[in-house]
């Protein structure tokens, strides 16, 4: 292995146990700004020893020590051990067996340390936007600038969102906690939302070598069945694991041998999973009965559940997807919606009148560096017989794509069109 495979192999591990090591530090240091950078000099010590040492056998637990051990080196420097040895000393110099102690943390469940940092990077002090970006970054595990195109804004924009958020919650001194009572329900709906943004990623990678991320997509659903338990009168919650189960039965089939994407209508429905089909749909049925009106997830949740009760696509209600998607965007108006219930509408009344619809989006400045919107319309194009166009919006689209898998895709369907254009 050449040093430059053995440090992204490292990279990749670290991006693995990064959310899991920053949550243990934020809980020593209560500061989650110092907590990432601990867990970037940890990084940093793995790609100096991994390449000859190699791999320990956890690395999880070696880096949050070689954590540990910097903050107690820092804190030597600057001649404050005794002031902070009651504060941090014993977590990092009085366990009998250090790495167990540590494996111990690592190994936790409700109430554990990554619900309580998804608690404090929603915490009020911060805007919304601000919230969302630095749960990704912390639990998530993404880059800023995947977080950047998960909210459609400049990679700038956001590393100065990320930068503000972590200094307004040091000056803040918030708590490092899972809040109680009425706050706690305050609190609830943007955590729920940054717990599907960590699935969205997991379901389809924005950014990288791999189409889907399967361990972020668990540890989503398991921050949502943690919630649905600290939370358990709340329909949304339950809504989220509904439809977190539902699309996730799906995983295993959304790629290929070649870890190449399988889209929904070409997915050998033989591979979904059936378990989680089973828990989606129980779970739909309790955010069901706790609701009086609809609501975002709940919605989001009956669509998944149109497709997971289609043995084949073609039993697919599509009638009634486009009918749900409209309540959605009724309810949380965005374009992005619109061009779900676009796709909908072609299902059920044929392209052109999902076209009609694209191309009002067009102008959408949202949906501008959007790549589904030049792929769906590429889609629309290829079945009304225009091949040329529909080449033209394939390639736009796969030059807006981050994700290889998907860029080959999208350049593969573009090569199709191509030679349908010629032969035609």
């Amino acid at each position: 292995m050449t040093a430059s495979d053995a440090h992204r192999a490292i990279e990749a591990v670290f991006r693995i146990e990064a959310p899991r090591l920053i949550a243990g530090l934020a809980r020593v240091t209560r500061d989650v700004g110092r907590a990432e950078e601990l867990a970037q000099d940890a990084l940093v010590a793995a790609l100096q020893q991994w390449p000859d040492e190699g791999v320990p056998r956890n690395p999880g637990a070696w880096l949050m020590q070689a954590a540990k051990h910097r903050a107690l080196d820092g804190l030597r420097r600057a001649k404050m051990l005794k002031r902070k040895h009651e504060e941090i000393g014993r977590d990092l110099d009085e366990e009998d067996d250090p790495i167990a102690g540590i494996e111990a943390a690592l190994d936790d469940e409700l109430g554990d340390d990554l619900l309580r940092l998804i608690f404090t990077a929603c915490h009020p002090v911060l805007a919304v936007e601000a919230r969302l970006a630095l749960t990704l970054r912390l639990i998530g595990g993404l880059t800023t600038e995947e977080i950047a195109r998960a909210f459609l804004v400049p990679e700038p924009t956001m590393a100065q969102r990320l930068v503000r958020a972590k200094k307004a919650l040091a000056e803040a001194k918030v708590p490092y906690e899972v809040p109680h009572g009425a706050e706690l329900a305050n609190r609830l709906a943007s955590v729920l939302e940054v717990v599907y943004l960590i699935f969205n990623e997991g379901y389809a990678a924005t950014g990288g070598e791999d189409w889907v991320r399967p361990a972020l997509c668990q540890e989503a659903m398991r921050l949502g069945r943690i919630l649905a338990g600290l939370a358990p009168q709340e329909p949304e919650v339950h809504g989220l694991v509904a439809l977190m189960e539902l699309q996730a039965s799906r995983l295993r089939a959304r790629i290929g041998p070649d870890g190449e994407p399988v889209l929904l209508l070409d997915q050998n429905r033989a591979r979904w999973d059936r378990l989680l089909i089973n828990h989606g749909l129980k779970a739909l049925e309790t955010a069901r009965k706790l609701s009086a009106a609809p609501s975002p997830y709940l919605l989001q949740a009956e669509l998944a559940a149109c497709h997971a009760r289609a043995n084949t696509a073609e039993e697919t209600d599509w009638r009634r997807i486009a009918a749900l998607y409209g309540a959605l965007g009724a309810l949380t108006p965005s374009p992005v919606i619109e061009l779900n219930r676009a796709v909908a509408v072609a299902m059920a009344e044929g392209p052109a009148a999902g076209l009609v619809l694209v191309d009002a989006l067009a102008s959408a400045p949202a949906l501008k560096n959007y790549h589904l919107l030049p792929s769906v319309r590429a889609d629309f194009l290829v079945k009304l017989g225009r091949h040329g166009e529909a080449e033209a919006e394939f390639t736009r689209a796969a030059g807006m794509t981050r994700n290889r898998r998907e860029r080959d895709l999208l350049l593969g369907r573009a090569e199709t069109a191509r030679k349908a254009q010629a032969a035609g």
